[in-house]
């Protein structure tokens, strides 16, 4: 961890890239950010986190797929997304984040107005933000929070759109447990307008 994370460190203050950037929100032990890296290797996938051992697990897996389009900011998020340049973002992702689901924590929740102004800002014209919950109280908070936000519009149709995740998202762990557990996990896809 001390000779690879200084490597594939993210500088936001660095040119932003001339290929296509995704920002993965908490990439919890970076299986979904790896397999994105792997099957986009066009694509620089920036993946924050905050848990060490999250950080050391994702760096395992770059080190042994040999990818060269991933960078970490091992730190909060919002400080990365305060620094970085307007609509310099092709893709974002915010999956199973931590419900938070004590009432006097919801606050802490990242679907709220201030993130998704500054996701909004980061974010370009036609971007896709991805988001997807197994907690149904989460799942009601973002719901009343993100389609309404003048910069997001949801991608839905029917309930397929909701239920089923698209072939080009692959489970994470989170994900496996929750289904392991009887919870029934729900995949949001939102447009930049």
């Amino acid at each position: 961890m001390k000779e690879l994370l200084p490597r594939l460190a993210f500088d936001p203050c660095q040119p932003p890239p001339a290929s296509p950037l995704w920002l993965e929100i908490g990439f919890g032990a970076g299986e979904h950010l790896a397999w994105q890296a792997a099957e986009n290797p066009d694509v620089l996938l920036v993946g924050c986190e905050v848990y060490r051992n999250g950080i050391a697990a994702c760096l395992g897996r770059v080190a042994r797929d040999r990818l060269a389009n991933v960078r970490i900011w091992p730190a909060d998020a919002r400080d990365l997304i305060e620094q970085m340049a307007d609509a310099s973002v092709d893709r974002a992702f915010l999956l199973f984040p931590d419900p938070w689901p004590k009432a006097r924590h919801a606050e802490r929740r990242f679907v709220a107005p201030a993130n998704l102004d500054s996701l909004a800002r980061i974010l370009k014209p036609g971007a896709e933000l991805r988001f997807a919950t197994d907690d149904p109280v989460y799942l009601s908070w973002t719901l009343e929070r993100l389609p309404l936000h003048p910069a997001f519009g949801w991608q839905v149709e029917g309930p397929g759109d909701w239920r089923q995740r698209p072939a080009d998202w692959p489970a994470t762990r989170y994900e496996r447990k929750a289904i392991a557990q009887g919870r029934r996990p729900v995949y949001l896809r939102f447009r930049r307008r």
